[in-house]
């Protein structure tokens, strides 16, 4: 995410950002309870199940953090990079190549060469930029939200766990809570990304529900 979105939106996380952990952090623990099914047969022990999950999607939560940050080294790289370029540039028309290529195409096409002048000149005023790319403390909260929102997204789908005595039955529970899940986020994936949101969202559940379809034929 974009120093300019940060401002403008006053996100931590966009849409897009929190939609798609949720989807990571379902598919992973849906993977996770359906997988443990299939091992344990009919010896389904709701405390390994419980344990696991949380445990599965905490560890998820964690990596995804850290690459959030890897990520945002790397943007804030690349635009020290692309900024150094333009600066360094032999003439006016090869900085003006440079902004034009980290310009969406259809946008780069209809530039005018004098709009892109003024955009090389107004770049060429900013202040010196740091030496190297580096965190800051929104994306450290950025990336602790990431592993949160990973981990609570486990509790739906275990609470069955915690209030079915039979834990089969708890387990197609679970597997029901889980495709709901998948299916909303699904729907709000499709609203952002401009697809149909009850394909997107029908599409979702189907890759769920084949996950769970395997493991019961696997028996579990």
């Amino acid at each position: 995410m974009s120093q300019v979105s940060d401002i403008v939106s006053g996100r931590i996380l966009d849409p897009m950002e929190r939609i798609s952990e949720t989807l990571f952090g379902l598919i992973m623990v849906l993977t996770f309870i359906c997988s443990l099914g299939v091992a344990t047969a009919g010896d389904i022990r709701v405390q390994t199940i419980l344990l696991g999950a949380l445990g599965c999607n905490l560890a998820w939560g964690i990596v995804d953090g850290g690459l959030y940050l890897l990520a945002r080294i790397n943007e804030r790289g690349a635009r020290l990079l692309t900024l150094r370029a333009i600066r360094q540039a032999p003439d006016a028309e090869t900085a003006r190549r440079v902004i034009a290529d980290t310009l969406p195409s259809p946008l780069a096409s209809v530039l005018p060469a004098e709009q892109l002048e003024a955009m090389r000149q107004k770049l060429l005023l900013l202040p010196e930029p740091a030496a190297a790319a580096s965190l800051t403390r929104r994306d450290w909260k950025g990336a602790l939200r990431l592993c949160l929102l990973s981990f609570a997204t486990t509790f739906p789908v275990v609470i069955p766990f915690i209030f079915v005595s039979d834990p089969k039955l708890a387990l197609r529970i679970s597997n029901a809570i889980a495709l709901v899940m998948l299916f909303g986020c699904g729907y709000a994936f499709g609203v952002h990304s401009g697809l149909r949101p009850w394909l997107a969202g029908l599409s979702m559940m189907a890759f769920g529900g084949a996950l769970v379809g395997v493991a019961v034929a696997l028996g579990g």
